[in-house]
């Protein structure tokens, strides 16, 4: 099982009003979320860990990570509000506004986190949970306490709006990255963690720190990935494409379910590929998320339509 831990939220998304000023339809969403759906939809067991509420807006969520085949045993259930995330597209791009005072997600905290299941292989982290409290906190424990038996993955994915601390947010990632066996990243990311900086002084730096696999991915310009001395390219699938939104959690899901598909998902595995596990782990990566890019909002391809 590949178990994604952290936000789910409600994506507003904008809709044509009829000159009437701005219109906005709900729907599920989250980084963690969307990489949960889209490890169930590729065929792989799937399982979510995080907050939801009681409200309708949670029950909406819970029915999505049905529908995509997720278990939901590990989520906590609060009567706390769901978080909600205004989109502003520009050009396909997702710009967003964060409503999460007091939610179910945010004020998770280490006792809110159950263990994982032995059935749990990796599991994944990332995006703003790690950047608010309580709940990053209670999610860098669950990583200090799970990373020495499962794979652990992290898709930054920085959301700069709500991040107050942006040092004591970089210093978590570098704590993490001792822990931590994949880091991907964005070019966004990249930008806003090394301002002028370049992947490779930053893929150095994290793997200085331990972490074993890191990939940037560059949209339409495609992705990289190094692990050692090793450094593969791959470039992006030709798609129309109707938004960004879920294309880079979809990435990470590839990614993982590549290794699950190849028996690699295991500590050992991650650390001993080769290039061309590498160019092939990120080949089914952009192919999963040029089907995401094709269609509105986060909506993840099933395995059956990669096949």
């Amino acid at each position: 099982m590949i178990i994604s831990c952290g936000e789910a939220l409600i994506d507003f998304l904008p809709q044509p009003a009829g000159g009437r000023g701005a219109a906005f339809a709900g729907f599920p969403g989250g980084s963690p979320f969307n990489v949960a759906i889209a490890v169930g939809r590729l065929g792989q067991p799937a399982g979510f860990l995080g907050g939801l509420s009681s409200d309708f807006f949670g029950d909406t969520l819970r029915q999505a990570l049905h529908a995509s085949e997720v278990d939901t045993s590990l989520v906590h259930t609060s009567e706390r509000p769901s978080t909600l995330a205004f989109v502003s597209l520009a050009g396909g791009n997702a710009r967003y506004a964060f409503f999460d005072q007091n939610s179910a997600g945010r004020m998770l905290t280490e006792s809110d986190l159950p263990p994982p299941p032995q059935t749990a292989k990796a599991l994944n982290f990332g995006s703003f949970s790690l950047a608010e409290e309580p709940c990053g906190s209670a999610f860098e424990a669950l990583i200090r306490r799970e990373h020495r038996d499962r794979v652990i993955s992290l898709d930054i994915n920085v959301r700069p709006t709500l991040i107050r601390n942006r040092d004591g947010y970089l210093a978590r990632l570098d704590r993490l990255a001792t822990l931590i066996d994949l880091i991907k990243l964005s070019d966004e990311d990249l930008a806003w963690l090394t301002p002028g900086g370049s992947f490779e002084a930053l893929a150095d730096r994290y793997q200085r720190l331990g972490t074993q696999v890191i990939v940037l991915t560059r949209g339409g310009e495609g992705s990289v990935a190094v692990a050692g001395d090793l450094r593969t390219e791959v470039p992006a699938v030709a798609v129309k494409i109707a938004d960004t939104i879920g294309a880079g959690d979809t990435f990470t899901a590839g990614m993982l379910v590549w290794l699950a598909q190849q028996e690699k998902l295991t500590k050992r595995g991650v650390a001993a590929l080769a290039l061309d596990d590498l160019t092939a782990m990120l080949s089914f990566a952009a192919r999963a998320a040029a089907v995401t890019v094709s269609r509105p909002g986060a909506d993840p391809p099933w395995l059956r339509e990669l096949t």
